[in-house]
């Protein structure tokens, strides 16, 4: 269902963060679960295993709507060590889709629209923005402490690259940040690996070597705190395996997918999202569920296979009762809703009470 988003795409991420959430976010009627939490997340009880991961819940006023709105796993909008600006405005359109974004579709290029209709798909280009550490910890620790019994606050985090190609220093950058969200007092975290917003050709999902490297020295710093990697859409079997065997027994989590990049120009064949390395973006929503399905079965399968534990994040396309349950049935521990709960702040609501008992 379309209704009035919480992230109002006609505004510039910095209004949005000073006055949002807007919709029925704005001031949520707590939800009041009908039993005990009876899920466990990574060590965490939950009422549901459904949330919205990182990306749309800019600061704690997000989070905190969130939470009252019934979604009990809320990821806090990636962070970095220090500032860093979003880019230029407009960071949301929708995309003219009519069925799933294939791979070939997507290097072929998509064309934007002006209007947001079911069935919905956007591209976002936020270039992973960031408040200075001291405006951002205090906010995520008020967060944190804001959930209440049977919800959880995950803290997203990614390093920054320096610009002189030190490799030491952009992991000692992940480090740092991973140390910075846990003194918030997180009980997860979530490092971004596959973020295509920032003008990057290539993710650093895909550098597996860099991925086990990360994950190895995030690890050694937070000890026993869930840590979760988001990635991206992995097309190759045997790359997928690799990785897996490489930081499937060092991780805690793994979140897929994020979106798929994609050359998004309007209707006149201009670039959608203006400024340089903007051509690309990533494609969220209706047209990648079937990425997210396809990545949660093959990390199933795979998990099994290899003899791990390691919990599947479902994300992708997640928009109603149906598409959490097959979130589920593909292997998902947990599955979350970005675009879909953006236009839509009673989906938690709508789909607990699709499958547990109604409300009284």
């Amino acid at each position: 269902m379309i209704r009035e988003p919480f992230y109002d795409p006609k505004k510039s991420y910095e209004e949005n963060y000073e006055k949002g959430p807007f919709g029925d976010f704005q001031k949520p009627e707590k939800y009041q679960n009908q039993s005990e939490p009876k899920y466990s997340f990574l060590g965490n009880k939950v009422f549901f295993p459904f949330g919205i991961p990182a990306g749309p819940l800019l600061n704690g006023k997000f989070v905190k709507a969130a939470l009252d709105s019934g979604f009990d796993i809320a990821v806090y909008k990636t962070v970095r060590t220090q500032a860093h600006p979003c880019n230029d405005f407009p960071n949301v359109v929708a995309v003219d889709l009519k069925g799933d974004l294939t791979l070939e579709q997507a290097q072929k290029g998509i064309i934007s629209k002006d209007n947001y209709e079911t069935p919905l798909s956007i591209t976002n280009s936020f270039g992973v923005p960031s408040f200075d550490v001291e405006i951002w910890q205090k906010d995520l620790a008020d967060a944190v402490a804001y959930a209440g019994n049977g919800q959880v606050v995950v803290g997203s985090f990614q390093g920054t690259k320096k610009g002189d190609g030190n490799v030491d220093a952009f992991v000692s950058d992940f480090v740092l940040a991973a140390r910075l969200v846990k003194e918030t007092g997180a009980k997860i975290l979530e490092v971004n690996f596959s973020c295509p917003n920032e003008g990057t050709a290539h993710l650093m999902c895909f550098d597996m070597a860099m991925v086990q490297r990360v994950s190895e020295a995030i690890k050694n710093e937070i000890g026993n705190t869930p840590l979760v990697i988001k990635m991206a859409y992995y097309e190759n079997q045997e790359a997928l395996k690799k990785l897996l065997q490489d930081v499937g027994n060092i991780v805690d989590g793994i979140s897929a997918i994020n979106t798929i990049g994609s050359a998004v120009r309007d209707k006149n064949g201009e670039q959608a999202l203006p400024g340089e390395g903007r051509l690309v973006s990533g494609v969220c929503g209706e047209a990648i569920k079937w990425a997210g399905l396809d990545m949660t079965g093959r990390l199933a399968e795979l998990r099994e296979e290899l003899g791990m534990k390691f919990a599947i994040v479902g994300v992708g396309g997640v928009s109603s009762a149906d598409d959490f349950k097959k979130y589920r049935e593909a292997g998902a521990d947990a599955v979350m809703s970005a675009t879909g709960a953006m236009w839509n702040q009673n989906l938690a609501q709508e789909i607990k009470e699709s499958l547990q008992e109604p409300k009284s």
